[in-house]
């Protein structure tokens, strides 16, 4: 079983590619397709405590009723906004990864080789052709892509 977790929305192309990414690290992880298994509202809360991050920064307004629920009523407390997440779970940003070095909501997918405990095993393209893992399993610098 592996010690890495992916709330993975296999529609989105950011979330496929850090799937790719980990699984180039020859991991296979646990993948919770979050739409079919939304995480209970105190594993989410878990979620952004190990973020560390402000609950707002895991809200997802495009393509979300984000606008039609008002979440980005600024009076809405973080309880509020947890509670809409968990009504609509295409409300959470994504991908998150939990990994023994952290947990991180990943834009862009690159930014997850930061916590892999294991290097890249190959080189690796995103899906619109960026690459982002030389041959030698190394994180190419963004001015090295063309």
């Amino acid at each position: 079983m592996s010690n890495i977790t992916i709330y993975h929305n296999p529609n989105c192309g950011t979330s496929r590619n850090v799937l790719a990414l980990i699984r180039n690290s020859g991991d296979e992880p646990h993948v919770i397709e979050y739409l079919k298994t939304p995480p209970s509202r105190a594993d989410l809360v878990t979620l952004i405590a190990q973020m560390g991050v402000a609950v707002r920064d895991v809200l997802r307004q495009k393509g979300t009723p984000y606008d039609e629920l008002n979440l980005g009523n600024p009076a809405l407390s973080d309880a509020a906004l947890i509670d809409a997440m968990v009504a609509h779970p295409i409300l959470m940003n994504r991908p998150i990864v939990v990994t023994p070095l952290g947990t991180k909501l990943y834009r862009p997918s690159e930014a997850v080789l930061d916590i892999l405990p294991n290097p890249q095993q190959a080189a690796f393209s995103k899906e619109d052709g960026e690459h982002v893992v030389n041959a030698q399993g190394e994180k190419v610098k963004r001015n090295d892509n063309a």
